[in-house]
């Protein structure tokens, strides 16, 4: 898809908490599968509770958004230690959106997939990375006025230099099967698939 974003124009910049609104916007419009999510969902906050504010709430240093002249359009989340970020989201963020979202009530199929996320965490998958030396992850998503700007790696690369600089090892994260162009976008910038997982999930060493 074509830009409409002058890529001299675009702002990488820390995420502040006045950005959350936005993050949430940018997270519902690239939610399914990198196209807008707006129509699946009958509960549009949703996906930005599972994917976004979380990361942006209790590890905001990691945090970095891109702005046009229009606004926040793209952000990268990050997270320094899964297993202890997930660790402290148990004990803090998640218990409050399974009482919003009880597992039993009645949602259409993208909810559904949501809300079994809130309560399916899958802490032995982030443990068995942190020992395999990938403890980080990383989530980027981009508005189509900033796709094909340079947008989408200067945010990446904003975020390996604050994992390097906090002395990570390595990063992981992962991509849906149907998004065709992020991971072709991932390759491109070196990250490599894991060939252990059935999925689709991309490491990088730092």
């Amino acid at each position: 898809m074509s830009s409409t974003a002058d890529p001299e124009s675009i702002l990488i910049r820390p995420y502040t908490t006045f950005d959350l609104d936005a993050l949430y916007q940018v997270c519902l419009q690239t939610g399914a599968a990198g196209e807008d999510a707006t129509e699946m969902t009958e509960h549009p906050t949703l996906i930005g509770d599972v994917y976004a504010a979380p990361y942006a709430i209790y590890e905001p240093s990691l945090a970095f958004v891109a702005a046009d002249r229009d606004g926040v359009a793209g952000y990268v989340l990050g997270a320094l230690d899964v297993v202890a970020f997930e660790q402290r989201l148990e004990a803090t963020w998640w218990p409050a959106l399974r009482d919003r979202y009880p597992r039993d009530g009645e949602y259409g199929d993208m909810d559904r997939w949501l809300v079994d996320l809130l309560y399916e965490r899958d802490l032995a998958h982030a443990a068995g990375m942190a020992a395999r030396g990938f403890p980080s992850e990383l989530h980027v998503d981009l508005l189509p006025r900033l796709q094909g700007t340079g947008t989408g790696r200067r945010l990446v690369d904003t975020l390996l230099d604050a994992l390097r600089a906090m002395g990570s090892s390595g990063v992981h994260f992962g991509v849906a099967v149907t998004n065709d162009r992020a991971i072709g976008f991932y390759r491109h910038l070196g990250f490599e698939r894991d060939p252990d997982d059935d999925g689709v999930t991309f490491l990088m060493r730092l």
